[in-house]
Parts: structure tokens; C-alpha cells; sequence
């Protein structure tokens, strides 16, 4: 089997085995990232009272990155609507999208699929004319 694809099959397998543990009841999803040193970041949706305040559910494994200093490659989202529904990925939100960035256009996700296959792009191929297109590549923050 090729490496990436054991890559996001393994991304997958921990989404969906974490999910039931932290949600054993209705809504759930959670967040992997993967980094070039081959370490597993995962994070789950703040919940709180007020919705406006929540955060994307990639957001604790992208600071955990930072928090490393390590170089992001791979980033899956998987939610289920509860128990006894099935798993689907969702593909990074724009901020999400951004936030990812930082690690450069080569960075894959998991993006949602109408036959709901496990399909990773790069952001390049998400956002073929991002806004950063108009600025020389040292001139944009990015991971060194």
C-alpha cells in the first residue's frame, strides 16, 4: 500500500475510534492532524453556552502543532450526527483553510466526497486562486 495512503487511512481509523470514546451519545467529531514527523494531533468542537464563541473542531490539534513547532502535512476532519449515524468528513472550512496555510499549498485534507470515499487534496488544489497568489512567497508568513 503507498505511504500516503496509509497515512489517511490511519488518520481515519483514529477518527473514527476516538469519536464513540469522547461522544458515546449523539453529535460527534473530531479532528486529526498529522505532522512531518510522523506525530498524531487530535482535538474535538468547544462546546459552550454561547455558539458564536465556539471554535472549528481542527483548532486544538493546529495549535498543538504550533505548540511543537512541528511541520503540518495532513489535516482530516470526521463527524457523525449520533450513535447510530454514519461517519463523514468534512472538508476544512475557509479559516480552517487559512490556519493550515501556514505549512504551505502541499498541506493535504480530507474533503467531502458525494460517493463518501476518503479523498485528500492539497489546499493548492482546494484554492487555486487563494488571494496569496498575488504576493511573492517571501514576502507571506509561513512555517520554516
Amino acid at each position: 500500500m503507498e505511504q500516503e495512503t496509509m497515512i489517511e487511512q490511519e488518520m481515519y481509523r483514529r477518527a473514527i475510534e476516538f469519536i464513540p470514546k469522547r461522544y458515546p451519545k449523539g453529535w460527534g467529531g473530531v479532528a486529526i492532524i498529522r505532522s512531518e514527523d510522523d506525530q498524531y494531533f487530535t482535538s474535538v468542537s468547544i462546546e459552550t453556552a454561547n455558539s458564536s464563541v465556539d471554535l472549528c473542531i481542527e483548532v486544538g490539534a493546529v495549535c498543538e502543532a504550533h505548540k511543537f513547532n512541528v511541520r503540518v502535512t495532513h489535516c482530516l476532519c470526521v463527524v457523525r450526527d449520533d450513535e447510530n449515524s454514519p461517519f463523514k468528513v468534512l472538508s476544512p472550512c475557509g479559516v480552517c483553510q487559512e490556519r493550515l496555510r501556514f505549512w504551505g499549498v502541499d498541506v493535504k485534507v480530507g474533503v467531502t466526497t458525494p460517493d463518501k470515499s476518503l479523498k485528500f487534496v492539497t489546499l493548492n488544489e482546494m484554492q487555486p486562486y487563494h488571494w496569496t497568489n498575488a504576493y511573492p512567497a517571501e514576502e507571506l508568513e509561513h512555517y520554516k
